[in-house]
């Protein structure tokens, strides 16, 4: 018996081993679909969603892949279900992964809830799994995978979507946000840490005093990263910062003693 269980176990891990070497190459929806798609019959999975949590009849342009029957993506954007989705909402009261059988102790179910997964169930979903995936300064996002009605979820499920599910939403991402492609103008470590304070909303005499430096210097550094930049505005450039990664949004937030 143990020794079956390692063979799963370790078949579990190559295959979410594969997805991510190939998913690292992939730029694409169509073939982010196909690597998906793919990955979930292996493991014993019929349906893949890869999606921000919101309103799809108003942000039509949000991330979002998935192989789920048409006729019920037109049934859930007609009654706006990207933000009340029960799935999306236990997704925010969780940091890993969790089944569905989860989802009454992480929420307080609705009967408007019961009635969607009951819906779900008639509309040929099984159980599922869903990898929560939020990034700072960004819509919240999940990545979920179910099985199809009256199978069961394959053994190490979670463990394979918790893997497997974070890089596919790290791929949706670079296709559907350019910003991550863009190679963004390079500054100094002076420059970012001047940024910085400005951005917490520091005058600049004050930045001088606590960088060591001459209040010129501080205008000299967020001059330059301005131009470097093309923004003519401190905030611009923060948040030029912010999607560039150079800047953390705890580091403007955060208050050193």
């Amino acid at each position: 018996m143990r020794a079956a269980a390692d063979r799963l176990s370790m078949r579990t891990f190559l295959i979410a081993r594969e997805f991510i070497d190939q998913v690292s190459n992939i730029r694409t929806r169509r073939a982010l679909e196909d690597a998906l798609a793919d990955a979930c019959a292996r493991i014993g999975l019929r349906y893949f969603a890869v999606s921000h949590h919101v309103d799809f009849s108003v942000h039509s342009t949000a991330l979002r892949i998935h192989n789920y029957p048409g006729h019920w993506a037109e049934w859930y954007d007609e009654h706006r279900l990207g933000v009340s989705d029960p799935i999306h909402r236990a997704s925010q009261m969780i940091a890993n992964g969790f089944t569905w059988d989860e989802v009454p102790r992480l929420i307080a179910m609705t009967a408007s809830d019961h009635a969607l997964l009951e819906r779900s169930r008639k509309m040929g979903f099984g159980n599922g799994v869903t990898v929560p995936a939020h990034v700072p300064g960004e819509r919240r996002g999940s990545c979920t995978f179910v099985s199809a009605a009256g199978e069961q979820l394959p053994p190490d499920a979670l463990i394979w979507a918790q893997t497997v599910g974070l890089f596919a939403f790290q791929a949706a991402r670079r296709i559907f946000s350019p910003r991550l492609n863009t190679r963004w103008p390079r500054i100094s470590d002076r420059q970012r840490d001047c940024i910085l304070l400005a951005g917490r909303g520091v005058r600049n005499a004050e930045i001088a005093v606590a960088l060591g430096i001459g209040q010129q210097t501080v205008l000299e550094h967020l001059r330059e990263a301005r131009a470097r930049h093309g923004v003519r505005s401190r905030t611009e450039l923060v948040v030029n910062l912010l999607a560039s990664g150079s800047l953390c949004l705890d580091d403007l937030t955060r208050r050193d003693d």
